[in-house]
């Protein structure tokens, strides 16, 4: 343009010469001044576009050979673990599943076929496989030879089962737990293969129920086992956590523990008393007076337990095998 040549003549001269088309120059190049400054733009426009596609195409290469090197490094840290944990699912009982697995410093393995959600737990630092658990290459990959437990944790209770079948029929050692929504799937599960069956919607109502009926027992519970599944564990061994409520015109208002005895043959543990204030004391002592309304949490076998209630709800009272 410093030259006289139009605007559209001038562009089109800079573009042909960038990109090295050579279509014919729009007016004869004669002046020298013209000719040095042709060159600049020559050397100056290819340099920046070959800056530019490099810079492009560079971007594009590191991401690739990030997210490869990334997937190396995954799969050589799966073929290193040895009696880990593989988690099939990563939705919200798999997060909670994998960040107590976590804490408690144990190695696991997650599957999911979501990608976002794995991306998730690899920044966390976590082994991820994205696939269908329910293919054997896949539990292949996250070593289930190897793995010592397998969780299969979907919201899907067919898919489950089939994960249960496949991870049998690879490793018969292995123990499998398994999450079912609907208690018909329990039996299903378990003939698969499953070890144990885990019903969160069955939980989840005992909790509550525990809640409404026995709200000092669930209290005592939530705080002594950080909010664990105490109560099941218990049940497995026959025993079982209750509370026995003094009533007011109870016989056993104003006497001490150690003077509490219901007879040979009942076998209890007093693990707190929580008064009609809401005081809980835990441990109590031997000397601790009991009060109207005072509740006690009890942990007795379940026969005891019964004959403990018929007891503090009778006036009649046993002491030290004696009838008052």
């Amino acid at each position: 343009m410093s030259a006289g040549w139009s605007v559209l003549e001038a562009v089109y001269m800079v573009t042909i010469t960038i990109f090295g088309v050579g279509y014919g120059e729009v007016r004869p190049i004669d002046d020298p001044a013209l000719r040095v400054f042709t060159m600049g733009v020559i050397i100056a426009g290819c340099t920046s576009s070959i800056y530019v596609m490099g810079g492009f195409v560079q971007m594009i290469a590191e991401g690739e050979l990030n997210r490869f090197l990334g997937a190396r490094r995954m799969t050589r840290g799966i073929d290193k673990l040895s009696g880990h944990i593989i988690v099939c699912g990563y939705g919200r009982v798999g997060r909670i599943l994998a960040d107590e697995l976590s804490r408690s410093g144990q190695e696991f393995v997650v599957i999911d076929t979501n990608q976002e959600r794995l991306q998730e737990a690899e920044t966390a630092g976590r082994f991820v496989i994205v696939g269908d658990a329910t293919e054997e290459k896949i539990l292949e990959c996250a070593g289930i030879a190897r793995a010592r437990v397998l969780a299969s944790v979907l919201p899907d209770d067919t898919a489950n089962v089939f994960i249960t079948l496949t991870a049998r029929e690879l490793n018969r050692e292995i123990e499998i737990i398994a999450r079912g929504e609907s208690p018909s799937t329990e039996k299903k599960l378990l003939r698969s293969g499953a070890t144990r069956v885990v019903l969160p919607a069955a939980i989840g109502a005992a909790r509550i129920a525990r809640l409404i009926t026995k709200p000092s027992a669930e209290k005592i519970l939530s705080d002594a086992a950080q909010q664990e599944s105490l109560t099941e564990d218990l049940q497995q061994i026959g025993l079982q956590m209750t509370e026995l409520r003094v009533p007011a015109n109870s016989d056993f208002a104003g006497r001490t523990l150690a003077e509490m005895h219901f007879g040979s043959g009942m076998q209890f543990v007093v693990i707190a008393i929580r008064s009609s204030d809401g005081v809980v004391t835990r441990e109590p002592p031997a000397n601790y007076a009991f009060r109207p309304e005072d509740t006690m949490i009890v942990l007795a076998h379940r026969t005891t337990e019964l004959r403990l209630q018929g007891s503090v709800k009778n006036k009649e009272i046993v002491y030290r095998g004696a009838r008052i």
